[in-house]
C-alpha cells in the first residue's frame, strides 16, 4: 500500500520523496549504523557494562536478521485482515448488525479467536509500586530531560501547592491565586488539607484543625489539642515514622491504603508560623509509577533523535541525569531526588523512594527508523531497535552502579503499545527473550505492559495476556487510540457517529469493563497493574478531582494524569478507595459483553446531521489536527498542551490526532463532507491555530500561504487517512518531519 503526502493539494507517493537523513553511517558487520548512535553506544552506554562493542553489534545483527522478517509478516497480516473486513462490509451492508453472523466472519478470518481455559499470570520479581500499591501514573516524553526529571521526581508532591495553584480552590471571596501569596486563599487551602487528613487519618474525638502540637512519645504519635487535651489517631498503625526529634518532629509520616502522606512541620516557615501546630504542608505520595515514553509523546524520526531519547533514558537508569534551565530569571539545575529517610516508631531508620518507579514505553511494530540499515540497506523496525537499546541501558540500574535505584526487584519494565492480537504479543515476548539471551540477562527480566488500544487486542485480550503470562505486569485501556482503531477497522461499515458521542457508546463502556475483567480473571490482583487512560485537561483539576474517582472505583490500580500536580490531587482518590477491595468485589460480577464491544458506532441515520453540525465537527477535528501537527513537524514536539477550538488546553499526542484524522477520513469516504470542504476548513482552522500560537516566537504561521510542510501533513492525515495502515499517523508525520529537518 502506498502512503501519501500533500503538496499544493497534489498527492504524491511518499516513496518518491522519502528524505534520507544526513547522518553518516559506520559499518558494523552487515549493518550500517548512524554515527551518532554508534558513538553513543560506545562512549556512553557500554562503559560500566560487561559487554564489548563487537559482541553487542554481532548479537544485535543476529536479532535483526531473525526478527525483522517476522515483524514484516505481522504487518502484512494486519493489512490482509483489514482488506478482508473492508470487502466483507462492502459485500454485506449492515450485516454486522447481526452479531452472530459478524462474529462468525471475524473467527473465519482469524480476527477473533476462541478463548482457552482459565489461567493465572506467573510474573515474578515485581516491585510493589506495580504489584500492590495503587496510585496515579504519569506518562512523559523521555525526549525532554526536564519533563522526564519532573515526572520521575513526582513520587512526592505538595498538597498545599497543588490546591493553591489550581482551580481546586474557588477564587471567590477574595481568594484569588494571581500575584503574591494570598493569605485568604492560603486559609482555604489549609482547611481543605486538614479535611483530607481528618477523612483519612482520623483523630479520636478531634480534628486536625484542633491540633496545636505534634510529638512522638513512646513510639506513638501524640497530638496536643487547643483545649489542653492530648489525642491519638483512631488507627495508630497509620503512624509510620518521623523526621527530626521526638519532641519537635519536622515531619510525620502516615500511611493509608498503602499510600503515604507526610505532615511537614516548621513554625518558622511563612505558612507554618500561621498554623497552631506549625504545619507548613502535607507532602503526598503521588505518582507511584511513571512511563518514560519513547512513542506517542515524542517526535523521534532518525538516529539523532533516537540518541536524544536513549541518552535521557540512560541518565535516568544511571541516576545522573541533570538538566539546567532558566526559570524566573534564575538558573536552576534539576536532578533525580534522593530517597526520603525516616525514623520508625521503634527508633530504627528506614527510607522510602524519592522517585516514581520508572517504566519505558517502546514504539510499536509499524515504523522503521533510519538509525540502522540492515544488510540489504533497509531501515530496521524501530521496535526492535528500542528493545535492544532500552533493555541494555536499563542494565545500569540492575548492576547496582547507578546513583539511585529504580527497580529494587531487579526488573526492567517495558510498556508495549499498538499490538494487534496474541501473535503480536508473542512476537514481543520472543524479541525480549532474544535480547535477554544476547545480554546475558535472566529470562523474564524484561517485563511487558500490554496496551489494550487496538480492537483485535481487545477482543482477544485474555489470549494476549496468556502468551505473556510469565512477564506481563500491566494492561490498560487507551481509549484514544482505541477509538481511532474502532473507526479505521470498520471504515466501510458506514459513517461514524460524531466524536463527542463516542464515550457513551456501548462498545467503549464494555471495553473499559472488559479490560478490568480480563485482568482480574487472569490473576492480576496483587501482581500487576490494570490502568486507565489520561485526564486530557491539565488546567481543569477540580473537574478531574470530581470525576476521576471512577477509575479506582472501576478496579483500576493506576490511571494516567497529565502533570505532577494532577498526580498529587488524584492520589487523594486512592486514599478514599482501597482498590484491592474493589477488585475483590468485581471478581464476582459477570464479564463485560463481547457483543457490546463488537457493536460498531455507525450513525443510524446520517441525514439528521445539519450542514452546521457537519461543519462544526470538521472544524473541531481540523483544529485539533493542525494544533498538534504544526508543533510536531516544525518544532519536533510530540506532546503538548494544545488549545482546542474553544481555547481549552488539551494534552495532545499522536493518539488524539489519530481519532480526529480517522473521523474526517470516515466522513469524507461516506460523502458526509467533500474534499474541498475539508481543505477549506483546514485553511480556516489554520488561521485560528496561528492566532492561538501568536505568543510563541518559534512558531511559523501556516496562513495565508498554506504551503508549509506542517499544513500539508495535517491535510494529508485527514484526506488520505483511510489508506494509512490501521489509521496510524506515524508514516505521514515521520516522512514530513524528515522533510522539514532536511530543509
Amino acid at each position: 500500500m502506498l502512503h501519501f503526502y500533500l503538496l499544493d493539494y497534489i498527492f504524491i507517493p511518499i516513496t518518491q520523496v522519502r528524505v534520507k537523513v544526513s547522518d553518516n553511517y559506520i559499518k558494523k558487520g552487515s549493518l550500517s549504523v548512524s554515527t551518532d548512535l554508534e558513538k553513543f553506544l560506545a562512549s556512553e552506554v557500554l562503559p560500566g557494562l560487561d559487554i564489548s562493542e563487537t559482541y553487542f553489534w554481532d548479537s544485535f545483527e543476529t536479532i535483526i536478521n531473525e526478527f525483522s522478517p517476522r515483524n514484516k509478516s505481522l504487518l502484512q497480516i494486519r493489512e490482509s485482515i483489514q482488506e478482508q473486513i473492508d470487502a466483507w462490509h462492502l459485500a454485506n451492508p449492515k450485516a454486522e448488525q447481526n452479531l452472530d453472523i459478524y462474529k462468525g466472519f471475524l473467527k473465519e478470518i482469524g480476527y477473533l479467536i476462541d478463548e482457552g481455559p482459565d489461567f493465572n499470570i506467573t510474573t515474578q520479581n515485581v516491585d510493589p509500586e506495580i504489584s500492590s500499591i495503587a496510585g496515579p501514573q504519569l506518562v512523559v516524553p523521555v525526549m525532554n530531560a526536564r519533563f522526564a526529571l519532573n515526572a520521575a521526581n513526582a513520587r512526592w508532591g505538595s498538597l498545599y501547592d497543588a490546591l493553591y495553584g489550581t482551580d481546586m480552590i474557588a477564587e471567590d471571596d477574595g481568594a484569588s491565586r494571581a500575584g503574591a501569596y494570598n493569605p485568604m486563599r492560603g486559609d482555604k487551602v489549609i482547611a481543605f488539607a486538614k479535611e483530607f487528613l481528618d477523612e483519612n487519618f482520623a483523630i479520636e474525638g478531634a480534628s486536625f484543625s484542633d491540633v496545636t502540637s505534634i510529638s512522638v512519645e513512646a513510639g506513638e504519635l501524640k497530638l496536643g489539642l487547643a483545649n489542653g487535651d492530648n489525642a491519638v489517631l483512631v488507627n495508630q498503625q497509620q503512624f509510620q515514622g518521623y523526621q527530626g526529634s521526638t519532641d519537635q518532629p519536622s515531619g510525620v509520616l502516615l500511611k493509608n491504603n498503602n499510600l503515604h502522606a507526610e505532615i511537614q512541620i516548621d513554625p518558622s516557615h511563612s505558612v507554618g508560623e500561621t498554623d497552631p501546630a506549625g504545619i507548613k504542608d502535607v507532602l503526598m505520595e503521588s505518582a507511584i509509577t511513571t512511563i518514560q515514553d519513547c512513542e506517542d509523546s515524542v517526535a523521534a524520526v532518525d538516529g539523532e533523535d533516537k540518541v536524544t531519547v536513549y541518552r535521557n533514558w540512560l541518565g535516568l537508569m544511571k541516576g545522573d541525569l541533570k538538566e539546567t534551565f532558566i526559570k524566573g530569571g534564575t538558573e536552576l539545575t534539576r536532578s533525580l531526588n534522593p530517597d526520603r529517610e525516616y525514623i520508625s516508631s521503634d527508633g530504627s531508620s528506614f527510607a522510602l523512594s524519592g522517585r516514581s518507579l520508572m517504566l519505558v514505553r517502546n514504539v510499536g511494530h509499524l515504523m522503521t527508523n533510519p538509525a540502522i540499515l540492515d544488510k540489504d540497506g533497509n531501515e530496521i523496525p524501530e521496535g526492535i531497535l528500542d528493545a535492544m537499546f532500552t533493555i541494555c541501558i536499563a542494565m545500569h540500574d540492575l548492576n547496582g552502579s547507578s546513583a539511585v535505584q529504580n527497580s529494587k526487584a531487579g526488573s526492567i519494565y517495558i510498556v508495549k503499545p499498538k499490538m494487534h492480537g496474541p501473535d503480536e504479543v508473542q512476537f514481543t515476548c520472543d524479541l525480549f527473550s532474544a535480547v535477554e539471551s544476547a545480554l546475558n540477562l535472566t529470562p523474564h527480566t524484561a517485563k511487558v505492559g500490554i496496551m489494550d488500544e487496538e480492537r483485535r487486542t481487545t477482543v482477544n485480550l485474555k489470549e494476549c495476556i496468556r502468551v505473556a503470562k510469565d512477564r506481563v505486569i500491566f494492561i490498560n485501556t487507551g481509549f484514544l487510540d482505541r477509538t481511532g482503531d474502532e473507526i479505521h477497522t470498520s471504515m466501510e461499515a458506514g459513517p461514524m457517529i460524531p466524536k463527542a458521542e463516542m464515550k457513551q457508546q456501548p462498545w467503549i463502556l464494555a471495553y473499559e469493563d472488559w479490560n478490568v475483567d480480563s485482568g482480574l480473571e487472569s490473576g492480576f490482583k496483587g501482581k500487576a497493574q490494570i490502568g486507565k487512560g489520561m485526564w486530557p485537561m491539565p488546567d481543569e483539576m477540580l473537574n478531574m478531582y470530581k470525576t476521576k474517582t471512577m477509575h479506582p472505583e472501576s478496579g483500576a490500580n493506576c490511571a494516567w494524569v497529565p502533570s505532577p500536580t494532577g498526580a498529587t490531587l488524584h492520589a487523594m482518590h486512592y486514599h478514599k478507595i482501597l482498590v484491592s477491595d474493589q477488585q475483590q468485589i468485581l471478581l464476582d460480577r459477570p464479564k463485560a459483553s463481547l457483543n457490546d464491544i463488537l457493536t460498531i458506532p455507525v450513525m443510524p441515520d446520517p441525514s439528521v446531521l445539519s450542514a452546521d453540525d457537519i461543519q462544526k465537527e470538521l472544524e473541531n477535528n481540523a483544529q485539533g489536527i493542525l494544533g498538534y501537527v504544526v508543533r510536531w513537524i516544525d518544532q519536533g514536539v510530540g506532546c503538548s498542551k494544545v488549545p482546542d477550538i474553544n481555547n481549552v488546553g488539551l494534552m495532545e499526542d499522536r493518539a488524539t490526532c489519530r481519532i480526529s484524522s480517522q473521523h474526517i477520513a470516515n466522513w469524507l469516504h461516506h460523502k458526509i463532507c467533500t474534499e474541498d470542504q475539508v481543505l477549506e476548513t483546514m485553511k480556516k482552522m489554520a488561521a485560528v491555530v496561528d492566532q492561538q500560537n501568536s505568543g510563541d516566537p518559534e512558531y511559523q504561521p501556516m496562513a495565508p500561504s498554506y504551503d508549509g510542510t506542517a499544513f500539508n501533513a495535517a491535510c494529508n492525515l485527514a484526506i488520505q487517512g483511510r489508506v494509512q495502515p490501521s489509521g496510524y499517523t506515524e508514516p505521514i508525520l515521520h516522512a514530513m518531519r524528515l522533510k522539514y529537518k532536511a530543509q
